[in-house]
């Protein structure tokens, strides 16, 4: 039997304080989500001036990344790519750039998030939450 780490929640405040010093740093209006491996949220943060949609894009974005183990872009590409029979893919729905799986020791333990900005934005404040756990 193996072991797999998980998000504790002291790893999802410092995930999200850091996702936010990086929004903040950049004036830029999003929401953050963070979920477990399963896609279940632990997370959510709508920061002021970010639009309300952004607070049901960003959990889409986490709960696929997580699941599907990848970033959210494969998926987006995929369908740009031509394949849009892929939009048919049960309980997906975060198919934008933006979400982050959160990998340890090869195996998910969870994802972030985020919209409201530039797609690659989204990216860069999901990865900055990521790093400050040192993943």
């Amino acid at each position: 039997m193996k072991t797999k780490s998980v998000l504790e929640l002291a790893d999802v405040k410092t995930i999200a304080a850091a996702a936010e010093a990086e929004a903040l740093k950049n004036q830029w209006a999003v929401s953050i989500a963070i979920v477990d491996d399963g896609g279940h949220l632990l997370w959510q943060q709508r920061l002021d001036g970010a639009a309300a949609l952004t607070a049901h894009i960003a959990p889409a974005k986490a709960h696929t990344a997580a699941l599907g183990r990848r970033e959210t872009k494969a998926y987006e590409d995929i369908i740009n790519g031509g394949r849009t029979a892929f939009l048919t893919a049960p309980d997906v729905k975060g198919l934008l750039e933006g979400g982050v799986p959160i990998m340890k020791d090869g195996q998910c333990i969870g994802a972030v998030g985020v919209s409201g900005v530039k797609s690659s934005e989204d990216v860069q404040i999901a990865k900055a939450g990521i790093a400050a756990i040192g993943l």
